[in-house]
């Protein structure tokens, strides 16, 4: 059975393996905004909030990514923000300078599609990332996943920082995970 999302109503595939609750978290290669490749590895030690979305020129995504990186500024060191798109580098940078997103790394999985691929949240009739976020423990296990059913809706804030809160207190336990509105 092939796993949806809606845009505008319209039924769209997910591609890619799918990630699983508590499974080990696949590597990715992405692009940094000064083009260098960077991968889950290079963010290891750290608890990792990944925030996935189709392109930051759209408001959903806008609003997103500044609230992600808003929310950011009062987290612990050893928890990471990672915003991905498959915006072009330049794009990510001229939108992260102009809104001064600076409590989020913003990166790029234009060229490689390893994200979209290895976690299943690429839209095939779009080639763009699905709407969500997923949390990643020190241990690179995935605790939480939130996949957005109709992309033009945004992620649920309170749940995703309600799931990290949990893993930061139990660092063991408080698997959770939203698909399309409903817990898995």
């Amino acid at each position: 059975m092939s796993r949806t999302v809606t845009f505008k109503g319209t039924p769209m595939v997910l591609a890619g393996r799918p990630a699983k609750i508590g499974s080990r978290a696949f590597n990715f290669k992405l692009v940094s905004q000064d083009l260098k490749v960077v991968k889950l590895s290079d963010f290891s030690g750290k608890v990792k909030v990944v925030n996935f979305f189709p392109s930051l020129d759209t408001p959903v995504c806008d609003l997103q990514v500044k609230e992600f990186n808003r929310r950011a500024s009062g987290l612990s060191p050893e928890v990471v923000i990672i915003g991905i798109s498959k915006d072009l580098p330049f794009a990510q940078s001229r939108f992260c300078s102009f809104n001064q997103i600076k409590n989020e790394v913003v990166l790029s999985d234009y060229r490689f599609d390893s994200f979209g691929s290895n976690y299943g949240v690429r839209i095939r009739e779009l080639n763009l990332l699905a709407r969500g976020s997923m949390i990643i423990d020190k241990s690179e296990r995935i605790r939480y996943l939130q996949v957005v059913s109709e992309i033009t809706h945004a992620v649920d804030f309170e749940e995703v920082f309600s799931a990290l809160k949990s893993v930061l207190e139990s660092p063991s336990a408080g698997k959770r995970s939203l698909w399309g509105g409903v817990k898995l």
